[in-house]
């Protein structure tokens, strides 16, 4: 449990968003050529970034806290990754869905 402890919780929670962002990216790529073995690839990954999870909120037993800023991160990494990886529209009103989605998240973890 120690060496859980050493890495600071921002670590763990940039890695887990790391694993998910890598899952997104994946996912995108299994349902462009979907195969059973690149299904399960990507769940394993998923699990990577869950396990990464974990330690950040044993830092910070304070799970709005830590799962907004979770979820802000994964927020970011999706849109990204689907906006300029595989170039996908976000017309206005999706990106003022986005800006108020975002602010929702910011508004809730205060």
């Amino acid at each position: 449990m120690n060496i859980l402890l050493a890495v600071p919780a921002l670590v763990w929670l940039l890695l887990a968003a790391a694993f998910f962002a890598a899952g997104e990216y994946l996912s995108k790529r299994w349902g462009m050529h979907p195969s059973l073995p690149f299904a399960f690839f990507v769940v394993g990954v998923y699990a990577l970034g869950t396990f990464a999870w974990l330690p950040a909120l044993l830092h910070k037993n304070q799970l709005a806290i830590m799962g907004t800023a979770w979820l802000l991160l994964a927020m970011a990494a999706t849109i990204t990754i689907g906006v300029l990886v595989f170039h996908e529209p976000l017309n206005l009103r999706q990106g003022i869905g986005v800006v108020l989605a975002a602010v929702a998240l910011v508004l809730l973890s205060l």
